[in-house]
């Protein structure tokens, strides 16, 4: 895989997912999952740092009236029911973790929902970065992920999924789809697999 042409984006990297009082931290059933998640990526960010890698994270932010969410189903009603990813709230926010590594990730707000690529400009900014692979990380893997994942597919990128920096809501949930569905459309992989053969 080739860094320079490939992207790692990173979904969901906020507050109500990641942080200890976070309001859909207990959406993962896994004990200790989503702080494994987190060390796994912050792991994998440190070590590309330095690469030609593009690293994008990809915030859900929402009105406080969540207009976009009209008529919420499944996990989407849980957030406006909560007041998850309401914009200026904490947990909207990206989490600290990722301020030490200042404009080496790129931010690109706009999403509203579960695919990253719709209503922003992820794809553009891809486009114009040159990239053709995609690694995705993040929060959930049946939501957000797939949905990311099937739509980078679908514009012609070559998609990777990252088991050990993602999280369903449950194992089973987590392995059905890393066995059963990502290999329709892109690879399943772990973090300590991106960059191998890479020049150090």
């Amino acid at each position: 895989m080739d860094l320079k042409h490939t992207a790692l984006i990173l979904v969901g990297y906020q507050n109500d997912y990641f942080a200890k009082d976070g309001i859909l931290r207990g959406v993962v059933e896994v004990p200790g999952r989503v702080d494994e998640v987190l060390s796994n990526t912050l792991t994998l960010i440190k070590r590309l740092a330095s690469t030609d890698i593009t690293m994008i994270s990809t915030p859900i932010v929402l009105a406080p009236d969540y207009r976009a969410l009209a008529n919420p189903s499944g996990i989407l009603h849980k957030i406006k029911e909560s007041g998850a990813f309401a914009l200026g709230t904490p947990g909207a926010e990206d989490i600290a973790e990722l301020k030490p590594f200042g404009n080496r990730i790129l931010y690109i707000k706009g999403k509203v929902g579960f695919n990253a690529f719709s209503d922003t400009q992820l794809d553009e900014v891809l486009k114009s970065k040159g990239i053709k692979h995609v690694l995705l990380a993040g929060m959930v893997t049946s939501l957000c992920i797939d949905s990311t994942g099937r739509a980078a597919y679908e514009r012609g990128y070559s998609v990777a999924v990252l088991s050990d920096c993602t999280s369903g809501r449950t194992a089973v949930e987590q392995a059905f789809y890393f066995n059963n569905v990502f290999p329709l459309y892109g690879t399943v992989m772990e973090s300590a697999e991106v960059g191998e053969g890479q020049p150090a």
